[in-house]
């Protein structure tokens, strides 16, 4: 797999499927937020290939932005990302050191978040090793339950404070468990239980808002926030307008268009069956694409403003959509439709395959050939 997320042998013209990236989207929404945020300071969660869209080439064009600060799960996203960034750029391993690599870490100015006293110790250990500090992020739970000291363990280094000897604290971070819901009674729990944490460690710059809490307000800003999602398009509040520009497009190749009769039936397991006759037309995208078969009967393609409903189940290469809507020769074998986009944007399919946006966007597929634009208004 090439930079560009596509298969070094891809053809536009033997594409099945096409999928764009507007990278000045990217870049339009970092602005965006961190103009929300006054002060604190704006990073980008670039984990999981930067949410499915080709980590190589939108952290790249978020640095240009000015975005220092990035963040990625694993140690080895890391290591094939830090070519691709600049001298200048931080990157945080959120899952912190694998046991036994924290000298890889080191040697490829990468920055854990260390999420136990294990992680803690063994951070420290090589900073006594090495005869200086080493930068780190510490993360602490506040009630998602999932990463960061528990409360035992946050009580053993607050008794003990030299469990943090050798560490140059960047950032006390947490995360918050419900942040698209700014309603919900665990955003405010959350947020005391986080100053109560400060208070109780050596000072230092925290992290606590992601891409939803962000618009929490100020309050949950603190110095620096990591939105994800949100500049990639998705919507960072339940049931609010989306502030967001739209970043990727995905468009389907019709392959065939037919005419079946009243009754016949369409797909796997016969689960739709026409009520009059209909014209379908099969779109070379399935469920190997990352197009979730949870879609099956439920979601809908856009030719121009026209929309056509799915019928019949998701198959790994193929979907079929009932066109009959449209004039007899408006589809033809190569005609494009479009899946995600303008009218149909990320958490809209997301809302019809029972998941989240997030999901939608990691699960794009690698046959899709890949178009990037919006580099030249850097």
């Amino acid at each position: 797999m090439g930079p560009s997320g596509k298969m070094p042998s891809q053809r536009p013209e033997h594409a099945g499927a096409f999928l764009t990236i507007d990278l000045a989207a990217i870049r339009a929404n970092y602005r965006l937020l961190q103009g929300r945020l006054g002060k604190a300071s704006c990073a980008a969660v670039v984990k999981a290939d930067a949410y499915g869209l080709g980590a190589a080439r939108v952290a790249p064009a978020l640095a240009a932005q000015g975005c220092v600060h990035f963040f990625v799960a694993h140690l080895d996203e890391a290591l094939a990302l830090r070519p691709y960034l600049p001298e200048r750029a931080e990157l945080y391993v959120l899952h912190g050191p694998p046991a036994g690599a924290e000298a890889e870490l080191l040697a490829h100015r990468l920055v854990p978040v260390l999420n136990s006293l294990v992680q803690v110790d063994g951070w420290s250990a090589l900073a006594r090793a090495r005869g200086r500090p080493l930068p780190a992020i510490l993360q602490v739970d506040t009630g998602m339950s999932r990463l960061g000291l528990s409360s035992d363990e946050l009580k053993a280094v607050i008794d003990d404070r030299a469990r943090l000897d050798g560490l140059e604290l960047r950032y006390l971070m947490s995360h918050l468990a419900c942040a698209e819901m700014e309603d919900h009674p665990m955003n405010a729990r959350q947020l005391a239980r986080f100053r109560e944490v400060r208070q109780a460690l050596p000072p230092a710059a925290a992290s606590f808002a992601n891409s939803s809490g962000i618009f929490l307000g100020p309050d949950y800003h603190f110095d620096l926030a990591r939105p994800g999602a949100a500049l990639y398009g998705i919507a960072p509040l339940a049931g609010r307008a989306n502030p967001m520009r739209q970043v990727v497009r995905l468009e389907g190749k019709v392959i065939q268009v037919r005419t079946v009769p009243a009754g016949a039936s369409v797909g796997y397991g016969a689960r739709w069956h026409a009520p009059s006759a209909r014209r379908i037309a099969t779109v070379s995208v399935g469920y190997a694409d990352g197009y979730l078969r949870s879609l099956s009967n439920r979601a809908v393609a856009h030719f121009g403003d026209m929309a056509l409903p799915l019928v019949g189940g998701v198959s790994m290469d193929t979907v079929t959509f009932d066109a009959s809507a449209l004039p007899a020769d408006a589809l033809a074998p190569g005609s494009l439709v479009e899946l995600i986009g303008e009218h149909h944007p990320v958490d809209a399919l997301a809302e019809e395959a029972g998941t989240i946006g997030y999901e939608i966007l990691t699960s794009l597929g690698r046959r899709y050939f890949r178009r990037y634009v919006g580099e030249d208004e850097a």
